[in-house]
């Protein structure tokens, strides 16, 4: 007790001894006061120590199935390595694995089938993250796509050039040559980027049990049916309207070819699978951090779980830094469609992509959004730049019946002078197509009715919120704030 006895007029604080004691205080007091002063901090070096143990076992654990699930790359690895936060976009090959192998890969086969040793690339989607971390552009490309691609190599043989193949063959054929993941996923990416002429290194391969068990870890999530479905194969039977749906319910929406609301192709089924990956996105990033810690940590191990990644994206540090970096996105800035197709001459049940796809791929090496521009991105100039894009288009619209005039009367210009002259022109205004913007559909809502969704220039189908190419009757993708907003009913946030 003497280091306390020879300084009677001073006190010991959490800052120092600096101040002066109680006048009315005692030892008592100051041994006290000393006590709970030790305790309290013994108290908070506890919970740092603890909590940074807890840190380090998350991220060691994280970083272990990162890790394993690590997959050789045989591309060009130079420049493969991603850096999130470099300002730059980055591009990757999301595939979605049809496989029966594994535990619960069968019950979500989405056509009924349990075939094991079956390695197809059921889902391809091309991804873009914008430098700016704001927006994602992700495009379907068609499983049954009839392609040209060149030769590839896998870890034991290159298979020669092919020709009017079906894209997902590429992924079945180059694993059953090279037998192993690195080689389908590989040869994949090798096409994608002869097909659009893009030089993407990077991949991810999903399995649909994976994408099952991260949207159980995330607490189902809520689905608009536009009618009633029944389908025998996934045992899914469901009234029209919004319904709360498990991982494996989910999962088989996107993947089933069958089913009275369906028409049974590959293209329907695209859209599907962009409307499941927004409803995800929007339930991941409605969760409060502070309040669901547990829940995401679930979503992000079976995220991991999951997912095999090329090894230029399996760094731990490099995908936490990217998640971080897109905890803002906003799901109406992650553009999606499927690849611009028409019918195959050759094959009515196959497609062929047009020339409208060159458009969609311009906007990757420009690394632009797919629609609208870098600012819209920029909730502080959306509406109004995107209400300029609407009345841009709007007039163009109706402008065509006029073009159209304009060359008659090039070519009989003394019969448009005497026709226009003394004319009262004022009621031509009421022949345009005065189409106004939906608020809460974000869609174009023209004169006679029809609904056009102004980032793709689609149609949309009233009755279930699809979006189909004007000109082949193509599907393109569907309307998300459509669906939900009109069709169930549900308020946009």
């Amino acid at each position: 007790m003497a280091s306390h006895t020879d300084d009677r007029n001073r006190t010991v604080t959490i800052g120092g001894p600096i101040s002066e004691r109680p006048k009315h205080s005692g030892v008592q007091y100051r041994n006290a006061r000393y006590r709970v002063v030790k305790i309290i901090s013994m108290i908070v070096v506890g919970a740092l120590v603890f909590a940074g143990a807890v840190a380090a076992a998350t991220w060691l654990n994280i970083n272990s199935i990162v890790q394993e699930n690590k997959v050789g790359s045989l591309l060009s690895k130079e420049d493969a390595y991603l850096d999130p936060n470099s300002g730059k976009p980055i591009n990757f090959v999301l595939i979605g694995q049809d496989t029966r192998d594994g535990d619960g890969n069968g019950s979500v086969s989405g056509d009924g089938s349990t075939e094991v040793g079956l390695h197809n690339a059921d889902t391809t989607m091309v991804v873009q993250i914008g430098a700016s971390r704001k927006y994602v552009n992700l495009v379907s490309i068609p499983r049954d796509s009839l392609v040209d691609v060149p030769a590839c190599k896998t870890s034991k043989d290159t298979i020669p050039a092919q020709y009017g193949v079906q894209f997902n063959s590429i992924f079945a054929n180059a694993y059953s040559v090279g037998g192993d993941l690195s080689s389908a996923a590989s040869c994949t990416v090798s096409a994608v980027n002869a097909l659009t002429g893009l030089d993407i290194k990077n991949f991810i391969v999903v399995d649909f049990n994976g994408l099952s068990k991260m949207i159980d870890a995330i607490g189902g999530v809520d689905l608009c049916f536009p009618s009633d479905v029944d389908d025998e194969n996934t045992n899914m039977h469901f009234t029209k309207g919004m319904h709360h749906l498990n991982g494996t319910e989910a999962t088989n929406y996107a993947r089933r070819r069958h089913g009275n609301d369906t028409d049974g192709s590959d293209i329907m089924r695209t859209t599907r699978q962009q409307y499941l990956i927004k409803s995800v996105l929007q339930v991941a990033i409605s969760k409060n951090l502070f309040t669901q810690t547990s829940q995401l940590y679930q979503l992000v191990k079976n995220a991991l779980q999951s997912l095999s990644f090329s090894e230029g994206m399996a760094d731990t540090n490099a995908l936490m830094g990217l998640a971080v970096s897109l905890r803002n996105l906003k799901v109406d800035h992650v553009y999606s469609q499927t690849v611009p197709v028409q019918a195959a001459p050759e094959d009515p049940n196959r497609v062929v992509w047009t020339d409208a796809a060159k458009e969609v791929w311009a906007k990757f090496k420009e690394s632009k959004p797919l629609y609208g521009s870098e600012e819209e991105t920029d909730d502080t100039n959306k509406d109004s730049s995107k209400d300029d894009l609407l009345k841009e288009q709007t007039s163009t619209e109706s402008a065509s019946p006029s073009a159209e005039a304009s060359e008659e009367a090039t070519e009989t210009p003394s019969q448009s002078t005497e026709s226009t002259e003394g004319a009262d022109t004022s009621g031509q205004s009421e022949q345009k197509d005065e189409a106004k913007l939906d608020a809460a559909t974000g869609l174009l809502v023209h004169s006679d009715g029809t609904l056009t969704d102004p980032e793709t220039g689609g149609v949309v189908d009233p009755e279930d919120g699809s979006i189909k190419d004007p000109n082949t009757n193509q599907y393109v993708g569907i309307s998300y704030r459509y669906l939900n907003n009109t069709i169930c009913k549900v308020s946009k946030d």
